[in-house]
């Protein structure tokens, strides 16, 4: 199925006020394997139902003018799992590539990877690797996966490479600031997150971009993943819309 054109579409007049949708909305994509298990399938099999959902949210973001989507897709303690799902994750994911980057690309839609590539499994890697040269200078919604990724892991990366340039004395110490940290993660040239959505109704972060939401709006779902459709995605902006938001301040 491609991303754009064959697949069905919910009507667009939702009420959604376009000068107030979220600048980068970030997904936790959770509830594939209970899912499956529902249905009596493998894990695997949810999955692969977990990324038809995909589809249409990358579809909507990009039609709706959303300039940054990112998704949850392999955290650094997924390697945990057992070794015929995360086999079946790291297949998923080159067939994913190969099927689409294409049409992303020709929609515009820039590929980064936040995570480290490098410990990704060589064929995997070449592929992440190759969207990022394809796409990378597309204008389009930004489409950053998360793989082989975990935010304690990117804070104390970002740490490590502000404390050798200090010792090298590129920068003097008090020249540190939240500017300055931010280059250093791997989501350099983002905007901050607006709006976090969990599926399958997990109230926990799972160590995922917690240094980037600390100003987000919360939207928690009961919805399992493979079921969060177009419609359930206009209920959370819909949600996001109706949030005051303070930042810390008070309003007059």
């Amino acid at each position: 199925m491609a991303f754009w054109g064959k697949a069905k579409k919910v009507e667009p007049d939702v009420g959604l006020d376009p000068t107030r949708l979220p600048q980068h909305v970030a997904i936790i994509m959770d509830g594939n394997g209970r899912w499956a298990k529902r249905r009596n399938q493998p894990r695997a099999f949810g999955h692969r139902a977990g990324v038809e959902a995909l589809r249409a949210i990358i579809r909507e973001s990009s039609d709706l003018g959303i300039k940054a989507l990112t998704i949850y897709a392999f955290s650094t303690e997924n390697w945990s799992r057992p070794k015929d799902e995360v086999s079946a994750l790291m297949s998923l994911l080159l067939e994913f590539f190969g099927r689409e980057i294409d049409e992303l690309h020709e929609n515009r839609v820039c590929i980064r990877i936040l995570g480290d590539v490098q410990g990704m499994p060589a064929p995997q890697r070449e592929a992440l690797v190759a969207a990022m040269d394809k796409t990378g200078g597309n204008t389009g919604l930004k489409l950053n996966i998360a793989l082989n990724y975990g935010s304690r892991m990117e804070i104390v990366r970002a740490a490590r490479t502000i404390a050798e340039r200090v010792e090298h004395g590129e920068i003097r110490a008090e020249q540190v600031d939240e500017r300055l940290f931010e280059s250093c993660l791997y989501t350099v040239g983002l905007p901050d997150v607006d709006l976090l959505i969990r599926t399958s109704g997990e109230m926990r972060l799972s160590n995922f971009l917690l240094y980037q939401v600390s100003y987000a709006e919360f939207v928690v779902v009961d919805t399992l993943w493979p079921d969060f459709d177009l419609a359930a995605y206009r209920a959370a902006l819909m949600e996001y819309q109706k949030r005051d938001r303070r930042f810390g301040g008070v309003k007059a």
